[in-house]
């Protein structure tokens, strides 16, 4: 994350939650015992703000100036509520598309995603609070710029979002080549969200447990899996094909 969106020091930290400057993430020195400190997480705890409790050392890298414990990172974009957003979606008298990413750690593939569900008029991206890629400059930079006019929500676990998804009458389906079906044989023009698995594993078992249906790409050659960023747009845009049939 760029320099300027890093903010370090109790007080700092206090003003920007005052001027409701969203914070991405704040990380808290480990065996924190500050009251001002607690204060503060229990201002964020309600929040979209990840907080991550840290060794000394990681602030030190952070800041070589007096961290106090404490040292978060500004979020460049406000982050939407997942029932807020498929509340106003459904409201549009239109077909839902959502795209949902399990653990997508690179950052230059969740700007490529971010960039393809823009021109596919995607409705909102889902993500989750820990263990994904970061909305950062460099994820702002390989979306060109396409993170500002697009929703994203954080959420604390997939799975809750995809029940919400399911009670709202959206379709749940996962991008994995552990299935037969194909893309190109289902339905797509129904309410949609597709969940785009981590770069390493792909779709968790346990989400993928959890869906409605599972959809694979052909493969024809030697290599038996495609960069998420590029299966996802392969999905986006055969959706926008059935819709536009």
């Amino acid at each position: 994350m760029k320099k300027e969106h890093l903010i370090f020091g109790i007080y700092p930290v206090l003003e920007a939650l005052k001027s409701e400057t969203e914070l991405d993430k704040v990380y808290v020195v480990k065996g924190n015992s500050n009251p001002k400190i607690e204060e503060i997480i229990e201002k964020i705890s309600n929040s979209q703000t990840t907080i991550n409790y840290v060794p000394v050392e990681k602030l030190d890298k952070l800041t070589r100036s007096n961290h106090q414990g404490i040292v978060a990172f500004s979020s460049p974009i406000l982050f939407h509520e997942l029932e807020d957003l498929v509340e106003s979606s459904l409201e549009k008298n239109k077909v839902p598309l959502f795209i949902v990413l399990d653990q997508i750690s690179d950052v230059r593939n969740f700007g490529a995603i971010i960039r393809t569900a823009e021109c596919t008029q995607v409705d909102g991206i889902i993500i989750q609070k820990k263990g994904g890629a970061p909305v950062s400059g460099d994820t702002i930079k390989t979306s060109a710029g396409a993170i500002f006019n697009i929703p994203i929500c954080k959420v604390d676990h997939i799975k809750d979002a995809i029940y919400y998804l399911q009670g709202s009458g959206i379709k749940v389906i996962a991008a994995t080549e552990k299935t037969q079906d194909s893309i190109y044989d289902l339905d797509l023009k129904t309410p949609i969200a597709f969940i785009m698995g981590s770069e390493g594993k792909g779709v968790s078992k346990s989400v993928i447990n959890l869906c409605d249906e599972k959809a694979a790409l052909p493969m024809l050659g030697e290599i038996n899996s495609l960069n998420v960023s590029v299966a996802c747009g392969a999905f986006l845009y055969e959706t926008i094909r059935q819709r536009s049939s």
